[in-house]
């Protein structure tokens, strides 16, 4: 059973495109529904994790946001960063999902227990995973990464409770 999602963010959590303002501000879109499911993840008793290369204001707020208690930025070995979540909560990597889109994400998506990319994610990367999803990056695709995840461990049912 799943107990914890890992997120990559430029890719995943967004489509990849890092805006400037004039004034060198840094704007990053994310999804809102990607942020309800992940929310009601959290909500059901289960862990998320963000792990990325970069280091944004911006991905702290969402986080802070949707709850997340493992954010992990300007990260260069994401793989050792995963094995450190996973000793820190004390699961096994088989409990893991993992979804990243490219090459910074090889590491840790070949050590997870299920593995996921975007649909626009990197071919080396569709090579490696048990899912490419149908959504690109920033447009569903967590969601649809967590919807797989509730329907594979037949916990749709409590996750729709959560609305009712």
């Amino acid at each position: 059973m799943i107990k914890l999602i890992v997120l990559d963010v430029d890719g995943c959590l967004t489509n990849g495109s890092i805006h400037y303002t004039v004034n060198g501000d840094e704007i990053k879109s994310f999804n809102v529904k990607d942020g309800l499911a992940i929310a009601s993840w959290i909500r059901m008793g289960k862990k998320a994790a963000i792990i990325t290369g970069r280091v944004s204001s911006i991905v702290t707020r969402r986080a802070k946001e949707l709850n997340i208690t493992h954010l992990y930025q300007n990260v260069k070995n994401k793989k050792e960063k995963l094995l450190e979540i996973a000793k820190i909560e004390n699961i096994s990597l088989d409990e893991i999902a993992v979804i990243g889109d490219d090459l910074n994400d090889y590491g840790m998506l070949k050590e997870a227990g299920l593995s996921f990319t975007p649909s626009d994610g990197s071919n080396y990367i569709k090579n490696i995973v048990n899912v490419v999803l149908n959504k690109k990056g920033g447009e569903g695709a967590v969601r649809e990464m967590i919807e797989y995840i509730l329907k594979k461990e037949n916990l749709e049912e409590e996750f729709l409770k959560l609305w009712v």
